[in-house]
């Protein structure tokens, strides 16, 4: 059995449902020992910019700020798609702590090391 898990993200505060409950299993995962990394396509770009999930939760009360700031926390990686988040005005500079851009080669990469991949 897989150590690794990669949780792919797609959508962010347009749909604070999935996009918390992504991030929730990302924390899960690192409790339960596993060697995760979070990938952030298309709008989840916007989860790892500066202020912007400041009130964001799900239906089920998980917040997803402390979420993500146990992540941080932890330095489980937080890769920003590089061409989604430049279509959106997104930089480095504009990335919360522990996040950085990534390729999608990168992310083949991760998703073809003996990874368990979850999509949202």
């Amino acid at each position: 059995m897989t150590q690794n898990v990669v949780i792919v993200l797609s959508c962010g505060t347009d749909n604070p449902n999935r996009s918390t409950r992504g991030i929730h299993l990302a924390t899960v995962a690192h409790k339960e020992g596993k060697n995760v990394k979070v990938f952030l396509l298309d709008e989840a770009v916007n989860l790892v910019k500066k202020g912007m999930i400041d009130n964001l939760k799900a239906a089920t009360g998980d917040v997803a700020d402390d979420l993500m700031t146990y992540l941080q926390a932890h330095e489980v990686p937080l890769l920003a798609c590089t061409p989604c988040a430049r279509a959106r005005q997104i930089g480095e500079a504009d990335l919360i702590e522990g996040a950085r851009m990534a390729t999608a080669m990168e992310l083949i990469e991760i998703c073809c090391d003996d990874a368990a991949v979850i999509s949202l």
